[in-house]
């Protein structure tokens, strides 16, 4: 049980490391400090949005509108630190 508890805790670091990715990536293109029309970095944007597109679009959905200002990736890595921190509470037996 422990080892899928850490395997769980690891997926949503990860997760997280991706979504900051996405958001790093999706501001160079923005400000124009890369070029998103470069193959690679089209490939690159492309994959992190197809990973992290189905957590971001339904919070999207829920969140009132701010003005242009995309607030779901902080919401997504709120919500999967309490997740993570809920699973680390289980696997130290804090709970039960």
């Amino acid at each position: 049980m422990d080892f899928v508890l850490q395997f769980v805790n690891t997926v949503l670091g990860l997760y997280s490391w991706i979504i900051i990715a996405a958001v790093v990536l999706s501001l160079l293109v923005t400000f124009r400090v890369i070029n998103g029309f470069r193959p690679e970095v089209f490939r690159i944007q492309r994959f992190l949005d197809t990973v992290t597109e189905p957590v971001l679009q339904p919070i999207r959905r829920r969140l009132p509108p701010m003005g242009g200002l995309d607030l779901s990736p902080v919401v997504a890595l709120l919500g999967i630190s309490v997740i993570q921190i809920l699973v680390d509470k289980i696997r130290f037996g804090i709970f039960f």
